[in-house]
């Protein structure tokens, strides 16, 4: 769906929250509170500036009676299947950010990865899944990375364990292109980096990666990652807690030149080792 008929379709949607909650003669602060979000967030959805979550949708229904149908409509427009189910709502909302925060314990993050880096994570996290399957996944990673691309991009900053760095993904070759791809990016002042090196030892949430977003019109929200598994999180406490985690990050990585330093001679020694095989 191209995005301006999605958006469309979001604010169809938004139209239909305002209609059957004033229908039901609630406002949008007692609609708000019967589905446990403030009423600020019920505007809005009706606005279509924000996008509510699976179980927010579901629970609208319950209270107005309407018999599923914004949790049908919710599926239509965010449930694409190229996302795991709990990362979609995230892959929608990155569209929107004017600010992205992105921290990754292990790999490089999506919006930076090289054709061959990506294909080589889908294969060894499907490595019995047909090639098509493979392609589907690999296309939707790929068109994410257009977010970064263009005038009107969102402000990048990532954080990277030095982890990222050492696992050797696709090998050599396809480890020394990306690091020198991501390096690059910094180096023509397209996206902050900084390095979590080793040497920090233990960090705030180990294990899984931090996105924080920032949006024009609507509230930050923060996204976490592990194994099968993602949360995204809207709750004002909540969020200011994992950009909290952030700021530990920022502070305990490698300034931005020894960042930069530390991701060229890895490339370098990969570079050197696909060379010699």
């Amino acid at each position: 769906m191209a995005n301006a008929s999605r958006q469309a379709a979001w604010e169809f949607w938004g139209t239909e929250l305002k209609r059957r909650r004033e229908d039901a003669g609630l406002t949008q602060e007692a609609l708000g509170h019967a589905v446990f979000v403030s009423g600020g967030y019920i505007g809005q959805f009706e606005q279509a500036i924000r996008k509510p979550q699976l179980d927010v949708a579901t629970r609208i229904d319950e209270v107005l009676q309407t018999d599923g149908f914004f949790e049908r409509t919710w599926r239509k427009l965010i449930d694409d299947q190229r996302y795991p189910d709990y990362f979609a709502a995230t892959a929608e909302l990155e569209r929107l950010a004017v600010t992205i925060c992105d921290f990754e314990p292990m790999i490089v993050p999506g919006l930076l990865q090289t054709p061959a880096y990506a294909r080589a994570l889908m294969i060894a996290g499907n490595p019995l899944a047909a090639d098509d399957f493979i392609e589907e996944l690999h296309g939707a990673r790929l068109d994410r990375t257009a977010i970064l691309k263009g005038s009107k991009r969102p402000l990048y900053w990532t954080v990277l364990h030095e982890a990222a760095l050492r696992v050797p993904v696709g090998g050599p070759a396809v480890m020394a292109e990306q690091l020198e791809q991501v390096a690059q990016a910094a180096r023509e002042r397209r996206i902050l980096l900084q390095v979590l090196p080793f040497a920090v030892g233990a960090y705030p949430v180990m294990g899984k990666s931090l996105r924080l977003m920032e949006f024009k019109d609507a509230p930050p929200t923060s996204y976490t990652e592990g194994a099968y598994s993602g949360e995204l999180l809207d709750d004002p406490a909540t969020v200011k807690r994992t950009q909290h985690a952030y700021d530990l990050y920022r502070a305990a990585g490698l300034p931005l030149e020894a960042s930069l330093d530390l991701i060229e001679s890895a490339a370098e020694d990969y570079k050197r080792c696909a060379n010699s095989t």
